[in-house]
């Protein structure tokens, strides 16, 4: 392969034109033949840019609305010819190709097309097809051709042409190839994902990923592993779309922990009250809810102090500056939230490694999706866990029923379940966390750890008893055995929320009433694994 290769032949024809003008402007200053196609090309010539239209080239006009315009050997053989092969060459002179040493392409806005829920036949003309077979053809040949398909890469373009008299290193032809080979890759992803939605296709036969690049990471979940994080395109508010005001660089296990917390505290309404959640390795170490979000704060902190340092907040309002005092009392990794103010900032401000992230949102927690899971040799694909139950979707099944306070905490408990690893345990009084046990392997070591904890934080903060005591408990799964309801209700427990579903539905309620507890069916489970 050659290195270096002369680019004296541009074809640009693209539909997000910023950077353009600029592009071909330098380009022309290197002595390079434009070419292009409608909008592109007008655009051009109302610059100044002397531009010849592909049209022209081809010898055929645009045609079928602009479906058929760079589907041609011309075109496609002056990207395709290798110029270290006699026969291409020989061909190219017969049949009055030229060589085509550039390609500027980025495709018709299909993603966003759909993003704006454009019906479905908006969004099949939004299908490029003359633009990706343009760049898979350059992208084929990068041994002699530049192909360009994100504004990002115009500047690096334009520097090797500068530093070696307009030619490119075969690197930088090598970059570029890749670049627009995951481009197609994407935008065909993009489109099977949704023709597989808008038709109904559940488990299409091949489901394909992508994602685009958003920051390189330092290392990932240890230092020995090599990491970066990608976005997915969807918008969905979270880390993924949060800016970030201050702080050192977030890490693998930051923005897998943030993501969490944001998930979990999305859970509950702003316009109910307040909420706040705080994150330790993926599991809620304290939520709650307050009448402000200072009080919010505490309750979620009372609830595993120790747990609490070094974690990961999210809170569902933006945080005030009477909260970001608080918060600084404690080593704490994020802050995230839909906003912040200028104050609050301010006292941020002095803590220069804490990150703090706004979002300008809540991602919809009962929304559709899709989420993915890499395994040896395969991927599971799910949907979202958007399950939502409601107080009408309680089925009471003990002699005794919960009151009206003790259902708000009942529901209030089996949100924060449905974000706690399983088997998880999760006690609640007064809408806050008062025992979270998670991961274990049985359910009853879930809720011996919980309630532990429970009694852990009460010598810590010198109360008589343990919170636990006259609080509802939720289980992500039904209890196979009564002995883990009997562990809930010897921590304290007055109440349980619970799937239901076991073989052992009937030895579980029958226990509820012998201790004189309430207990409610969900019907659904939120196994998290």
């Amino acid at each position: 392969m050659t290195d270096l290769h002369p680019v004296r032949r541009a074809l640009i024809s693209v539909s997000d034109k910023t950077g353009m003008i600029d592009l071909a402007k330098a380009l022309a200053g290197h002595g390079v033949e434009l070419l292009s196609t409608g909008g592109s090309a007008q655009a051009m010539r109302d610059a100044g840019l002397d531009v010849k239209d592909v049209a022209e080239v081809t010898g055929f006009p645009e045609m079928m609305d602009g479906r058929v315009k760079t589907l041609h050997p011309v075109v496609h053989g002056g990207l395709l010819a290798r110029r270290d092969n006699d026969g291409h060459v020989a061909a190219m002179e017969e049949h009055g190709i030229g060589e085509i040493d550039l390609l500027v392409v980025n495709l018709y806005p299909f993603e966003e097309t759909v993003a704006k829920g454009a019906d479905f036949d908006t969004c099949i003309e939004n299908i490029d097809i003359g633009g990706p077979a343009m760049i898979r053809s350059a992208a084929k040949n990068h041994a002699f051709v530049n192909v360009v398909t994100d504004v990002e890469d115009y500047a690096d373009l334009l520097a090797e042409l500068d530093a070696n008299g307009g030619q490119t290193t075969l690197a930088l032809r090598q970059r570029l190839a890749q670049t627009a080979y995951a481009r197609t890759a994407a935008y065909d992803t993009a489109v099977s994902t949704w023709m597989a939605g808008a038709i109904g296709a559940d488990a299409p036969r091949r489901r394909s990923f992508a994602g685009s690049i958003a920051q390189t990471l330092r290392y990932g979940e240890n230092p020995h592993q090599t990491a970066s994080f990608y976005t997915d395109g969807t918008g969905r508010p979270g880390v993924a779309t949060a800016v970030q005001h201050q702080g050192k660089e977030l890490s693998y296990n930051n923005i897998n922990d943030t993501d969490a917390a944001f998930e979990l505290v999305a859970e509950f309404d702003p316009a109910d009250s307040p909420a706040v959640a705080i994150i330790k390795h993926a599991n809620p170490c304290g939520v709650a809810k307050g009448v402000t979000l200072l009080e919010a704060y505490r309750n979620a902190f009372d609830c595993d102090r120790t747990s609490a340092f070094g974690g990961i907040i999210a809170m569902n309002v933006p945080l005030d500056e009477e909260t970001a005092k608080e918060i600084t009392g404690i080593f704490t990794e994020v802050v995230i939230a839909p906003g912040a103010s200028d104050a609050a900032k301010a006292v941020f401000a002095a803590k220069k490694n804490l990150r703090l992230l706004t979002t300008e949102g809540l991602p919809n927690t009962r929304e559709g999706g899709l989420t993915y899971r890499q395994v040896a040799g395969g991927m599971l694909v799910q949907d979202n866990d958007n399950g939502y139950v409601g107080m009408d979707d309680l089925k009471v099944v003990t002699k005794v029923k919960p009151t009206a306070e003790q259902m708000d905490d009942l529901l209030f408990a089996w949100k924060v379940a449905k974000h706690v690893k399983s088997n998880a345990i999760v006690y609640v009084k007064d809408k806050a966390t008062v025992g979270v046990g998670a991961g274990q392997m049985s359910r009853l070591d879930s809720a011996l750890i919980a309630a532990k904890k429970a009694e852990r934080m009460a010598e810590a903060m010198d109360l008589p008893e343990p919170l636990t005591k006259g609080s509802a408990v939720a289980s992500d799964a039904f209890f196979p055995f009564a002995d883990g309801l009997l562990e809930a209700a010897a921590a304290g427990a007055t109440c349980v929320i619970q799937p239901g579903g076991s073989m052992r539905d009937d030895e579980v309620i029958a226990a509820a009433d012998e201790a004189g507890i309430a207990m409610v069916f969900t019907g659904m489970r939120h196994f998290r694994h």
